[in-house]
């Protein structure tokens, strides 16, 4: 098949966005598997929990090295203390900070260079972090480890999780919620793979001298760097002007808050619809992520010996036996929860295309403040069932969030430049990846050191997580139409296309995007989807002694 030329008349190179453009006969359910691909890999950002416990006796390998007066900077460079749990808790905040940030600056380059070119940085960055990380857990430099899988690996994250944004929903216009939900699910869902391979690699590594972190580390860098370069160059984008036959675009009177019009990338921080949307994200993601840094320990704290059937055992008396099994359980725990993320975000995004993506985020809103207000009784109760579940319905919201987002603002600000503007409003879950560990993390530090029990450290933040999703309550409730003023013109709309090289066909389909169930897309799916329903089967099987 020859390859279109670029604009100027050159032939466009590998990578490049003019190299992807989907002929006729692309079948457009190829895209979604190359986009969960990525995303499988980069979800294990919320999984990086295993890795805290083992990390903070790497050097004592059997219970931790402390040095009680260490300060942050000291904690930076030591060679000879291990690190406390809040330090190594940094590199998941510095991860979602640069997620954010990076998903900001480069989401304008993501929609000129294409999604290929996005996704193979996005590999490179995020198994290069892991590799980093594994030399860092080597030579004991927490500055390196930071720097690894918090700020390389987190412009990896930005550009991966976005990479297919805008991507799908060209490719499905007819619905949006779940296009988006289809691969941003794989984000969620990331953590169920990654977490029990990392805790096998590091149980199949520890010895006398390691805790076998560092070489699950490098393993699991291999494999991401493999995983992700594969979806990357799965990825196509469709020619400007495609649209399915026989899909014609909502009705604005049918559905209040969808618009006909476009916003310039320019304008859309300047509406009020941005902001508040903004804040709905961060609130929403302030409430989940906090409890999803520290989702392992957490349950293994509160509840210590409950989990083995020895209620009477609390987690300082929990011997090193005990200690692995309870561990055990909290990974099942974990890899739970990023089930439940990440059915969240297919199921709540496909609702969305039904109720509304307003509705939906009400939703969330008002049943999550009554879960995280809940909590803390069902854990002084002892239900560990309950407790779990609770848990579970809070992460599909939290999920939800995410894969509902880019259809609002698609609806809100139209799809010209959804995926950049998509890519500036991650700049609040920059925000609320400080907030939410912050609050989780430190508050946890501090009740422990004023001496009070591991079981009843997170009462407080369940509350205040809570009065988190009042705020995005509110702010939802205040979302209204953008005002025409902000709406680009149709010469405006039609010049920005002829400056594409993109624009090569009219409006239609001209035969691109169907196909179905394809040799091809049956291929394409199998390999994302035996390693997903894996993690869901592991998942559930481990997850079953959490509700006996």
């Amino acid at each position: 098949m020859s390859v279109a030329s670029s604009a100027d008349g050159a032939v466009p190179g590998l990578l490049d966005r003019e190299r992807i453009i989907a002929k006729a006969g692309f079948n457009r359910w190829l895209v979604p598997p190359a986009a969960l691909a990525i995303h499988l890999c980069i979800g294990m950002s919320y999984g990086l929990s295993v890795f805290w416990l083992p990390l903070s006796q790497a050097l004592g390998i059997t219970k931790p090295t402390t040095c009680p007066d260490m300060t942050v900077a000291q904690a930076l460079f030591t060679t000879t203390c291990d690190w406390r749990v809040s330090d190594l808790l940094v590199t998941f905040t510095l991860g979602i900070v640069f997620l954010g940030l990076s998903a900001a600056v480069f989401g304008g380059w993501l929609e000129r260079a294409g999604p290929r070119k996005a996704g193979v940085v996005a590999a490179l960055c995020w198994g290069g972090g892991f590799l980093l990380s594994a030399a860092a857990v080597h030579i004991h430099q927490l500055w390196l480890l930071w720097l690894g899988l918090g700020v390389i690996g987190g412009i990896g994250l930005g550009l991966g999780y976005i990479s297919p944004v805008s991507t799908l929903i060209k490719w499905f216009p007819d619905r949006r919620g779940m296009a988006t939900g289809m691969a941003i699910m794989g984000f969620g869902g990331g953590a169920m793979i990654g977490s029990p391979i990392a805790i096998l690699l590091m149980n199949h590594f520890k010895s006398a001298d390691s805790v076998g972190v560092k070489e699950a580390m490098a393993v699991m860098g291999v494999l991401y760097l493999i995983a992700m370069l594969c979806g990357a160059f799965g990825y196509r984008v469709p020619p400007d002007g495609w649209k399915p036959d026989g899909w014609t675009a909502p009705s604005a009177q049918g559905k209040a808050l969808i618009t006909h019009g476009n916003v310039h990338l320019n304008d859309a921080h300047k509406t009020p619809q941005f902001w508040l949307i903004w804040t709905v994200l961060c609130m929403n993601v302030s409430a989940g992520i906090g409890v999803l840094a520290m989702a392992s320990p957490m349950l293994q704290e509160i509840f210590a010996g409950k989990l083995i059937g020895l209620p009477d055992v609390r987690f300082s008396d929990l011997t090193p036996v005990q200690a692995t099994a309870i561990a055990g359980i909290a990974g099942g725990f974990v890899s739970l929860l990023s089930l439940f993320n990440s059915g969240g975000r297919f199921a709540w995004a496909s609702l969305s295309d039904f109720i509304g993506r307003k509705a939906t985020y009400f939703c969330f809103f008002v049943l999550g403040m009554a879960l995280y207000s809940l909590a803390p009784t069902l854990a002084h109760a002892g239900s560990i069932a309950l407790f779990v579940a609770a848990f579970c319905v809070i992460l599909t919201m939290y999920g939800g969030g995410f894969a509902t987002v880019p259809a609002y603002l698609a609806d809100i600000f139209g799809t010209q430049f959804v995926g950049a503007i998509h890519g500036r409003l991650l700049t609040a879950w920059s925000t609320a990846g400080v907030l939410g560990p912050l609050v989780i993390g430190y508050l946890r530090d501090a009740q422990i050191a004023a001496g009070v029990p591991r079981a009843l450290v997170y009462d407080r933040t369940m509350y205040i997580l809570a009065g988190f999703l009042l705020v995005g309550f509110i702010a939802n409730a205040l979302i209204r139409p953008v005002a025409d003023k902000w709406l680009m013109s149709d010469a405006d709309v039609a010049k920005l296309q002829a400056s594409k090289s993109t624009a090569n066909v009219s409006t239609g389909s001209h035969g691109i995007g169907f196909g179905g169930i394809s040799p091809a897309a049956i291929v394409a799916w199998l390999l994302v989807g035996i390693p997903f329903f894996w993690g869901v089967w592991n998942t559930l099987g481990k997850a079953a002694v959490l509700f006996r």
